[in-house]
Parts: structure tokens; C-alpha cells; sequence
């Protein structure tokens, strides 16, 4: 009898919370699905520590690092970290052939040489309250009135902030979120891109990692501490809580979590959703090779290409390996297959009702009817925007936005142009080709034509294309891409709504949308295959260990060699001696991660989130515990490379350490 009420009570305390590794959590539900469950592993703060709207928490220091990144807080003087891929475009920017902060790496060694960065953002999040109850009844354009409404509301009570209504669970959900929006961000330091890009797209998504991935910039306000646009009269920000850096180290099994704005998952989707998807990235990658292959020849060859182009290369690689990874995850892992039987017991559920039946019953049939549908029309629109797309003189000729004339070599875009256009010819169904005005495209004749464009061609000519390139994505006519998408949206929402219903009692996360969200675990090895183990972390030992000074992706600076190879690591060293470079957590990340804050059980910073691992590239769609592994570097080696490499110590100065 005691062992059967034992059971119970364990039952009934488990309902509601979550597990300790899987999720992206929102933060205003903390207290609710997951402040126990993080005390259950190891946790020592509470929700209100974490996200509080009337008082300094934790997510006071997590900022959206420009549109895609995650950034953090550091210092009293509003100093902030994030990933040097996350910093990397605007590093590049400010780079010159004669001030290559970039390949060189910087050191601001004083507020007056920190430089300025046009264009980007850090962007903290205020506030997020559900409104769900005020939009759930209305039809479309009544609920785009009401969410107006809601933020002219919201910005009249938060002067100086931006108010945006939000989707969750596939348009189930709606929450208002706050923002306030910071626009003079200076760059103040990163190591060179031998160290901040340590094995490029080699180790991209690899482990065992030695990534000095790591940028600094400060955020700037206006007299009265208040968001403003550059200016020289402007001081550094006073934030409202910064991140205290610890120097402890991490062990096996220590509770860690990570804030940040992760960005798009799919674990709200059908099994024909995912295979449209995979289908899709494939062909992405195909063009991609081609693409990248060009340009990394030119990259190569000459070092002001290679400047004009790092960004741009790195862009595209990333996405590029990914899929790659995703693909080789999703077949190995049986992703299709899982899928297809959760739906199936999901659709057996759903018949056992006449009210789930006339709610939900026809969702799946609906989505899956959708993409067949519009796959042709979708493929081709792909494929033109991988190929086609991507030759840059269009835009020159036309004067978009974001051309830099800077960022661009006339002769590489035209190699470029041959090799995709090529591409796009051997790919292309016969009907689905681009038609031009006055001949016709051809493999024999597509080298004589982009010779023609980029020799003689005009603004029109540009145009011409560029409509004809649309046209063949089927922008602004009706295809079967078009066709039914209200139906589809609305089979969406349905099956978020079954599959939430089904599910119901069970703690809940939506999908990454690029709202600041929580993932908390341990940090933890893991076995990718019978017979191998990794351990948790890294050593310096490695640097040296795939040092090539013949690869460009594997070069060490001669200063950091010596430091390492006299194990010169001074308070940054671990207690066994050794500089730890990275290590691994079983956290819940996506893109955005990038430049999250790893924390430890007091909230102090412990590291830098900044990629995952090869073997669960299926992450975005289903965790897989054993092998799901965040990559992170290690802030001693970030703390090592600025004082003792880079010589920076104004900047260690300003941190307040845990010892």
C-alpha cells in the first residue's frame, strides 16, 4: 500500500514538469513547466532570478545580436559578447586591405578606438504577455486590426520601445513582446579569423572543436542611458544587469542553461512537410557546390577577393553543410519514418471522436494535398534563386538595396554567373525555363550570354532579366504555389492544435521563432557510433595538434603557438593544468543560438553557445537525447585570447569575475 500512494504522488508530480534536456522554453512559463525541473538537476535560481518584468533579471543581459545572433552583457559598461560568426559581417565591413581586422584580428585598447559599426542593432527584450484571448475568436482581418491595435497600445505605454504581436504553436498562440531597439553598437575586439574561424567549414558542425569563436561590441546611449542614433556626444550603455563571468570551469554533469533567440524549428509538421523540406535542401546544396566552389578558388587566389567575399562565402557555406548533415541525420535516424507513425497514431486518436473528427480530421490530408501540390512551382522558384539569383551585376545595374560596391568584384561574379547559370540549365524542366525577350537560354550559348551582360549590358537589360528571373520563380502570377494557401495555413493550425490536445497535461514548447527562449541540462558527453566516446571538452592541445600552416583553414598565429606550447595560460588555465577550449552540453539549440550565454546553476557565464553537433543535424525537427550535443566555447579561452594573446587587459578589467 505504501509503495503503491509512493507511486502515485511521484505520478502526480511529474505531470507538469519538464525534461531536463529537451526544449526551448518561454521565459513567462518558467515558473510553471521548468523552475523544478532545473532545481532537480542542479539548478539554484528561481524563475523570478530569470525573467522578471519588475525588476533586474537575468534576461535584462540578453540582447538579439543584429538580426540572427545572440548576444550578452558583460560588463557594467554595456560591453557584449557574441560569436565572431555572428560579428563577422560587420567585421568585415569596417575591414580594408590596409586595416584587416578581419584576417588580423583587434583590440579596441580604449573607448576612443572603438569603431563604429552603421546599420546594426542590439535589441533587448522588455516584456511578454499572452493576448491569445483577445485574437483567438476573430477572423483574419479582424485579428490584424486587433493586433494594430494591440501595439499602438503597447508603444503608447512603452515610450521609446518596440511592440510586436507574435505567433506560436502555428498561429494558436499569440503573445505581445516588448522591445527596445539600440542603434549606435561600436566593435571593440575579436581575435583573427585563423583563431575566430579555427577549422572553417572543415569543423564546421564537427566535434572535437578548438573554435575561438568569440566578438566584443559595446552598446552606446544617449545622455539620459536611452537608445539613440550615432553619435560622438553618446556614452556607453549603464545596462540593467550585466553577466558575471566565472572562472570556475565545468565538469561532467554540471547543470548548465542557455538564453538566447533561437530561430526556426519544424517540430510542429507533417512527415510530407519534412520530405518537401529535405528535397528542397538538397537541391540548395547541389547549387551551392557549384556557387561556393567558384568562389572559394577566387578567395584562394587573391587576399582582397578573399575580404570582399569571406562574408558572403561563410553565408551560404553554413546553410550548405547543414543540409548536408540534416539529410545524412534524417535517413540515418529514421526521421520520415518516426513521423509517419506519430501521425498515424495521432489520426487514430483523432477518429475516436466525432468532435476531434470534424475539428481535425481532415489536417494532415490537407497539408499533404498542399505540397504536393505546389512542389513543382516551388522547386523551380528555388532553383532560379539559387542559380539565377545569385549573380550580383542584376543588382549593381538596378541599384538594390544592400549592393555594396565594396563587397563586389566584377570579374568573380561573372565565373560565378557561368557556373550556376550552367547549373540552373541541366537542372531546369523544358516548361519551367526563363524566358527572354529577344533569344533563347541555352547550355551552348549561356557562357556568350553572361559574356554580353557583363561586357554591354544596361540598367533595362538588367530589369529584363530580373523580371524574367521573377516570372520563372512565378513572383506575381498564379501557380500552384499560390493555390489553396489558406486552406493549407489553416491545416497548419489545426495540426498544432490536435497534436497539442492529444498531448494535453504534458509541458509545451512552440517552435523557434526567434523570441528569446530557455534551455537548460548538463554538460555531457556522448557516443556518436559503437565503439567511439567523446569526451566533454577540449584542450589547446589540439590547436596544435591540426595546425597546417598550408591549409588556410587551419593556420595558428605564431604567438599563439608559443603561448600554448608553453603552456602559458596563467588564472585561465583548468585545475588540470590545461587551457579548455570547448565543451559540450546536452542544451536545446538552433540558429539564433549563436553567441548565446551558457550559464551555470548561479547564472554566471561559463561560455559561449555556437554550434551543434554533425550526428543530430535533425535537431530542428526531433531531439534525439543520446546524441544532441551543444558546442560552446569555453570563456576562459575567450578571456586567454584577449588578455594574454591579444594583450586587451582594459577590457578584463572591466568584468567581474567568479572564482
Amino acid at each position: 500500500m505504501k509503495k503503491t500512494l509512493t507511486i502515485l504522488i511521484v505520478s502526480i508530480l511529474s505531470i507538469g514538469i519538464a525534461r531536463a534536456d529537451e526544449g526551448m522554453w518561454l521565459l513567462p512559463m518558467l515558473q510553471k513547466f521548468n523552475e523544478q525541473a532545473m532545481r532537480n538537476i542542479g539548478s539554484r535560481l528561481t524563475a523570478d532570478d530569470i525573467y522578471n518584468i519588475n525588476h533586474a533579471s537575468l534576461k535584462d543581459a540578453i540582447v538579439q545580436f543584429g538580426g540572427g545572433c545572440t548576444g550578452e552583457v558583460i560588463s557594467d559598461q554595456g560591453l557584449v559578447s557574441t560569436n565572431h560568426h555572428c560579428g563577422y559581417g560587420s567585421i568585415q565591413r569596417l575591414s580594408t586591405p590596409e586595416k584587416n581586422y578581419l584576417e588580423d584580428g583587434f583590440y579596441a585598447k580604449s573607448l576612443d578606438e572603438e569603431i563604429p559599426v552603421p546599420g546594426l542593432t542590439v535589441t533587448f527584450m522588455k516584456s511578454m504577455s499572452d493576448v491569445t484571448g483577445q485574437l483567438e475568436k476573430l477572423d483574419d482581418k479582424a485579428r490584424e486590426e486587433k493586433i494594430k491595435e494591440i501595439e499602438k497600445a503597447a508603444s503608447e505605454a512603452n515610450p521609446g520601445c518596440r511592440p510586436r504581436v507574435i505567433s506560436f504553436y502555428n498561429n494558436n498562440v499569440y503573445y505581445l513582446v516588448v522591445y527596445q531597439v539600440f542603434n549606435d553598437v561600436r566593435f571593440v575586439g575579436a581575435p583573427p579569423a585563423s583563431m575566430g574561424k579555427f577549422g572553417g567549414e572543415t569543423d564546421n558542425w564537427m566535434w572535437p572543436r578548438h573554435t575561438c569563436d568569440f566578438s566584443l561590441f559595446r552598446i552606446y546611449a544617449d545622455k539620459d542611458n536611452n537608445p539613440a542614433a550615432y553619435s560622438k556626444d553618446n556614452k556607453p550603455y549603464k545596462p540593467v544587469k550585466s553577466l558575471k563571468v566565472s572562472l570556475k570551469g565545468v565538469s561532467e554533469g554540471d547543470f548548465a542553461f542557455i538564453m538566447g533567440y533561437p530561430g526556426r524549428t519544424q517540430r510542429f509538421q507533417t512527415a510530407a512537410q519534412l520530405q518537401d523540406m529535405v528535397d528542397i535542401n538538397n537541391l540548395r546544396v547541389e547549387a551551392r557546390t557549384v556557387r561556393q566552389q567558384v568562389m572559394w578558388e577566387e578567395m584562394l587566389a587573391d587576399p582582397v577577393v578573399h575580404l570582399k567575399y569571406a562574408n558572403k562565402y561563410a553565408g551560404s557555406a553554413n546553410g550548405w553543410k547543414k543540409w548536408q548533415g540534416e539529410d545524412l541525420a534524417f535517413r540515418k535516424l529514421n526521421i520520415i519514418g518516426r513521423e509517419e507513425q506519430k501521425e498515424a497514431a495521432l489520426t487514430k486518436w483523432i477518429e475516436k471522436k466525432k468532435s476531434r473528427r470534424e475539428a481535425w480530421g481532415d489536417a494532415i490530408g490537407t497539408i499533404d494535398t498542399y505540397i504536393a501540390d505546389r512542389q513543382p512551382a516551388y522547386r523551380n522558384a528555388i532553383l532560379v534563386m539559387e542559380t539565377l539569383g545569385n549573380i550580383e551585376l542584376i543588382g549593381k545595374l538596378t541599384g538594390a538595396r544592400g549592393f555594396r560596391e565594396e563587397d563586389y568584384d566584377k570579374e568573380v561574379d561573372r565565373k560565378i554567373a557561368k557556373a550556376v547559370t550552367r547549373f540552373y540549365l541541366q537542372n531546369v524542366k523544358p516548361e519551367d525555363k526563363i524566358q527572354l525577350k529577344d533569344r533563347e537560354l541555352t547550355l551552348e550559348n549561356s557562357d556568350a550570354f553572361i559574356d554580353r551582360f557583363f561586357d554591354n549590358g544596361t540598367e533595362q537589360d538588367a530589369k529584363d532579366l530580373q523580371t524574367a528571373i521573377y516570372a520563372a520563380m512565378g513572383v506575381g502570377r498564379g501557380n500552384a504555389a499560390d493555390e489553396g494557401y489558406a486552406a493549407y495555413q489553416k491545416a497548419s493550425k489545426d495540426y498544432a492544435a490536435a497534436l497539442l490536445a492529444w498531448k494535453k497535461g504534458e509541458p509545451s514548447y512552440p517552435d523557434a521563432n526567434f523570441t528569446m527562449r530557455l534551455t537548460y541540462g548538463n554538460v555531457k558527453p556522448y557516443s556518436p557510433k559503437d565503439g567511439v566516446s567523446y569526451w566533454y571538452y577540449c584542450t589547446a592541445n589540439g590547436v596544435l595538434e591540426k595546425e597546417n600552416p598550408d591549409d588556410y583553414e587551419f593556420r595558428v598565429p605564431e604567438k599563439v603557438h608559443r603561448l600554448i606550447e608553453a603552456r602559458d595560460f596563467g588564472q585561465y588555465a583548468d585545475k588540470d593544468g590545461q587551457l579548455h577550449t570547448c565543451f559540450l552540453t546536452n542544451n536545446d539549440i538552433t540558429g539564433g543560438n549563436s553567441g548565446s550565454p551558457v550559464l551555470d546553476a548561479d547564472g554566471n557565464l561559463i561560455g559561449l553557445a555556437f554550434d551543434g553537433n554533425w550526428e543530430s543535424m535533425s535537431s530542428d525537427v526531433m531531439f534525439e537525447p543520446d546524441l544532441q550535443r551543444c558546442i560552446n566555447v569555453d570563456i576562459r579561452y575567450v578571456l586567454w585570447m584577449i588578455d594574454k594573446v591579444g594583450g586587451a587587459s582594459n577590457l578584463i578589467r572591466e568584468l567581474e569575475f567568479v572564482r
